[in-house]
């Protein structure tokens, strides 16, 4: 393959340093970002003949039309820079894990005199401690449920002062120690946290043991309520560990990792191993892979996932040796704190089981997922097919836009866009409109001021297209093959006026569902479209409907808790436009801010330690 001039030239001045070089394409997009010891040698290799042998490589050399590098002090330096850039550019050419999950975490707020135990699907680096992952919600709290009847930890709002004069009902129930009124110190309460904590990673031996003795001491003074109190406890704990897998009490924590490959798929498991008990797992799913590259995509997972994981174990089990053994091993240690973490591929015995267990849990999801995605596509091309029909579309309505109006009393008027591409949800492509013209509850007006502004935009993106290294927003500069109005006759000729006014009406399709009866009509046609009940057309319409109008509800009531929030901040003396919007960013909510702790508001830019106790005091 011919090198251009221009890329020759870029090629003779790459320095010698070690750093991270990023590859862009003919329209300016960065596609593939690398590292290296040295810059010169690594970017230079991409060009040998011999390196675009392999059909990934040739590719990505194919495209690449521009390079640019930056310069850092070191290999590891160089390891954080590219894991960075990566997250921030996402490049079709380097390998990503596709977790669209979020699972749930318990955090545990140990910045705080007195932590509190919460459910969070974003882990931070805050100085809080996080448990999990756990593979639902719902286990979540089921566990917590269970873990509160052994630790009573707080849930109240309240600061703590231990001058308060009566405790709340949850004092009563025996599901808070009451540090409100001093029942129980700062000192005494962080200990309880922490052997929560313990609990959570699987150490319960230590806890059964003092409980049991306590249940004892209190039954020879004969004080049965209390002992009856610690027993509920024990079962509680009896309940949850039965659901841990024993593996071996000789183990040292430690995660293991495998993966399975498919059809230029991989399904990347994580087992979590705590105190010798499987506490958890979780599995990533990596697109077009390639079982030449195992390695680098091993070494590629074990940055991704513990650049976000909030533990990192002193062991993890592997299925093979990794590229960048050593490097990574150092980054490892330093995000553990400088402690020693071991990376060991198991040769015989049971550790080498448990990573083969990992593997066939791997190829398990991998095959289960594959083929619910197949039977989700046979599902929407029967859907888009059956549209296509009943329609009288000159082809499957691939790309789906569905609009929405959302308002309560004329207030914080918001509107919807949702996409579906291929008969599926695109959350990439949702947009959301605040109604800016239009005064009271007018949905008609609501809609035509959504439309106009859409395909305005779409006007916009066909202008960026012409200009050199022009950019577009891409939900926006595409053309809808169908636009679904949520919302009867009314809605769909005020909706199909927009669209003649921008020459579109002959070019793109729009129909309109009514809510009371479920029907669908077409522009000009006084009468439904015939759908049966069963549909697959009707119910891939709906679902475009019901998406786009729990996409309008959740924007609308952010809205509204925005203007909520704005309206409690502003009684605040010293809390100006700029402190609220630096505490809108960083707590959302009002709650947010009235559970923070002094220090987490005065670490807020432009609050001072004293705007803090302001604020505290207000919202008390």
């Amino acid at each position: 393959m011919e090198t251009s001039d221009h890329i020759k030239d870029i090629l003779n001045s790459v320095p010698e340093q070690p750093g991270c070089y990023l590859m862009k394409d003919q329209d300016g997009r960065v596609i593939y970002i690398g590292k290296a010891v040295n810059l010169r040698h690594r970017v230079r290799s991409y060009f040998h003949a011999g390196a675009q042998k392999h059909p990934r490589t040739c590719q990505l050399v194919a495209n690449i039309r521009d390079i640019e590098w930056i310069i850092v002090g070191s290999e590891l330096e160089a390891l954080i820079l590219e894991m960075n850039l990566i997250k921030e550019y996402q490049p079709f050419f380097n390998v990503q894990l596709k977790d669209d999950k979020r699972y749930p975490y318990i955090k545990i707020h140990w910045g705080d005199d007195f932590p509190k135990v919460t459910v969070t699907r974003k882990v931070e680096k805050d100085g809080s401690r996080y448990y999990g992952p756990y593979i639902n919600v719902w286990a979540v709290n089921q566990t917590l449920d269970l873990l509160r009847k052994i630790f009573p930890y707080l849930t109240c709002s309240r600061t703590i002062t231990g001058e308060d004069q009566r405790a709340c009902l949850y004092f009563d129930i025996q599901l808070c120690t009451a540090p409100c009124i001093g029942r129980i110190s700062k000192e005494e309460y962080r200990e309880m946290i922490d052997e929560l904590g313990a609990f959570l990673k699987g150490r319960t031996e230590n806890i059964v043991s003092r409980l049991e003795e306590e249940m004892k001491q209190a039954s020879s003074q004969m004080n049965y309520e209390r002992a009856a109190q610690i027993r509920d406890q024990l079962d509680a704990i009896q309940r949850i560990v039965a659901k841990q897998r024993i593996i071996s009490t000789k183990f040292t924590d430690s995660d293991v990792i495998a993966m399975a490959d498919l059809d230029n798929n991989a399904c990347i498991q994580v087992f979590f191993i705590r105190g010798g008990k499987l506490t958890g797992r979780e599995y990533f799913l990596v697109e077009n892979t390639d079982k030449t590259a195992d390695k680098d995509l091993l070494s590629e997972v074990i940055k991704q996932f513990y650049d976000q994981t909030p533990e990192v174990p002193p062991v993890i089990l592997l299925p093979r040796e990794i590229e960048e053994a050593r490097i990574i091993h150092q980054w490892l240690r330093s995000q553990r704190g400088g402690k020693k973490v071991e990376l060991v591929v198991p040769r015989r015995g049971e550790k080498k089981k448990l990573v083969a267990m990992a593997a066939e849990n791997a190829a398990s999801m991998l095959s289960a997922l594959k083929t619910q995605e197949k039977s989700e596509q046979d599902r929407a091309e029967g859907a888009l097919t059956d549209l296509q029909n009943r329609l009288n579309l000159g082809a499957p309505p691939m790309r789906i836009e569905c609009y929405d109006i959302s308002n309560t009393q004329a207030t914080a008027l918001v509107g919807s866009m949702v996409v579906f591409l291929e008969g599926r949800p695109a959350n990439a492509h949702y947009r959301q409109f605040n109604i800016r013209t239009v005064q009271g509850p007018d949905d008609y007006a609501s809609m035509d001021e959504v439309l106009r502004r859409r395909f305005q935009r779409l006007v916009v993106a066909g202008e960026e297209k012409t200009k050199p290294g022009g950019k577009a927003d891409p939900s926006f500069s595409a053309l809808p093959d169908l636009v679904l109005i949520d919302g009867g006759k009314g809605q769909l000729n005020r909706a199909a006026k927009v669209l003649e006014d921008f020459d579109l009406l002959d070019t793109i399709p729009i129909a309109g569902l009514a809510k009371q009866y479920e029907e669908v009509f077409l522009p000009g046609d006084p009468h439904p479209v015939s759908f049966e009940k069963d549909s697959p057309g009707l119910h891939l319409l709906q679902r475009a409907r019901d998406e786009a109008h729990r996409f309008a509800i959740t924007a609308h009531r952010k809205q509204r808790s925005r203007q909520g929030l704005e309206s409690s901040l502003e009684k605040i003396p010293g809390i100006g436009p700029a402190r609220r919007g630096e505490l809108l960013k960083k707590f959302k909510t009002i709650q947010n801010i009235r559970e923070a702790s002094l220090e987490e508001l005065s670490q807020t830019p432009k609050i001072t330690l004293k705007i803090a106790q302001s604020i505290k005091k207000h919202l008390a």
